[in-house]
């Protein structure tokens, strides 16, 4: 009975310490350049890169309605020709707040970008940020030392429970 309520300690003890792990893990994008998301004011232009091509290959690039895409309004796609190293870049902007996918293909390659277009805050930074620059809060504000404290005092008051389950017992049997 012991080594199955350990076994179950154990394993929530893993649960909970190995989920903040995954979360870091992922892999956010660099700008721009494949798979990137570029966050913007609305109608603020962006250009990405995107890369894979073969030198010359004609790419040919695709966004939502609501994305202007080299200064065009596109509905279905653009088409460009990759440089002589394979990249090939488009300037989109959106007056929309929402996220937007862009995607170039070729005969060769599909590489796609994200367009998150924010609205403007009142503090008129546009950055999504709080009104004095820095990022808001959006996570736990308990501090650590009463996380801690709280499991640390959880687990005594289990332990107290065990040991005075062992003592009641140890004294009916004797």
């Amino acid at each position: 009975m012991f080594k199955k309520a350990l076994a179950i300690g154990a394993l929530a003890v893993l649960a909970i310490f190995s989920v903040p792990t995954a979360a870091n893990a992922a892999a956010y994008g660099d700008g721009g350049d494949n798979g990137a998301t570029v966050v913007v004011t609305p109608g603020a232009p962006v250009t990405f890169s995107f890369g894979g091509f073969q030198p010359g290959e004609q790419t040919v690039a695709s966004a939502p309605d609501a994305v202007t895409l080299s200064a065009l309004k596109v509905v279905v796609t653009a088409s460009k020709p990759a440089g002589p190293n394979g990249t090939v870049s488009y300037t989109a902007s959106a007056t929309q707040p929402g996220s937007y996918t862009i995607t170039v293909s070729s005969a060769t390659n599909v590489a796609t970008g994200t367009l998150t277009v924010v609205p403007t805050d009142a503090a008129g930074s546009g950055t999504g940020s709080g009104s004095n620059g820095s990022l808001p809060n959006t996570g736990f504000e308990t501090p650590m030392l009463i996380v801690w404290g709280a499991g640390g005092a959880l687990v005594l008051g289990i332990a107290l429970v065990f040991v005075l389950s062992v003592v009641r017992r140890n004294k009916s049997a004797a």
